[in-house]
């Protein structure tokens, strides 16, 4: 059987493979929000998409998400959510910015017991470390996450990632903790943030640019200011 993928297509399921599972209304959004019937459009593409085998499907969640052919992850699992969660991350930030040199469940240090970010980025010119929490843990539990990055950070194995800048002194990114609870976490290496959303984060940072531009001291990322380059 013959048949010619458009661009779009091969970018859609670049794109299911890249982010693991995604909603039918995500890739509205994302690849048909600029037509006539998007909805429409975007059901007629994905079913045969999935007729040609390039995509798999799970219908126990409405809207219908799509997952890589070779998904291992079971139809009715519940990593299911948590790669929806990840997307609704990187889709807010697209209303703002669209992130470079996405990851999704990052593993910077190559071996098992390291660092596993759910999303790496780069984000209005800053890189990001971020880790989405569904659940609540201890206090202990996620100083132990924070402990680990520190680890990475004395390493200097982080200087020669693929994505640091050629032309300046390598960065190492800023952590962004995506959570309705805070945690009494801290850190004298790296940089913390906290937020319930990424929405949340960019207001944070538009209160304290305009307590910048008003002439009243900059608060500090520990008492819930942001000091990243967001521009």
């Amino acid at each position: 059987m013959s048949f010619r993928l458009s661009q779009r297509d091969k970018d859609i399921i670049a794109f299911i493979n890249q982010f693991r599972a995604v909603d039918r209304d995500s890739l509205v959004d994302l690849f048909f929000k600029q037509l006539k019937s998007p909805i429409n459009a975007c059901n007629s593409v994905m079913v045969r998409l999935y007729r040609l085998g390039l995509i798999e499907r799970t219908q126990q969640y409405s809207p219908t998400v799509y997952l890589p052919v070779d998904a291992k992850i079971k139809k009715n699992s519940q990593k299911i959510l948590h790669f929806l969660s990840i997307l609704d991350v990187y889709k807010q930030m697209c209303t703002y910015s669209t992130p470079k040199q996405v990851i999704v469940e990052d593993k910077p240090t190559g071996r098992k017991g390291g660092i596993e970010p759910d999303l790496f980025c780069i984000f209005k010119g800053s890189p990001f470390w971020i880790e989405i929490q569904r659940n609540q843990y201890s206090e202990q539990k996620m100083q132990d996450k924070i402990n680990l990055y520190e680890e990475f950070f004395f390493s200097d194995e982080w200087k020669s990632l693929h994505w640091q800048p050629e032309e300046r002194a390598p960065l190492f990114p800023s952590v962004i903790l995506i959570t309705p609870v805070r945690y009494a976490v801290n850190s004298e290496h790296i940089r913390i943030i906290q937020a319930a959303s990424i929405h949340e984060l960019m207001e944070k940072y538009k209160s304290v640019g305009k307590q910048q531009r008003d002439g009243k001291p900059k608060t500090s990322a520990s008492s819930g200011g942001i000091k990243i380059n967001l521009r």
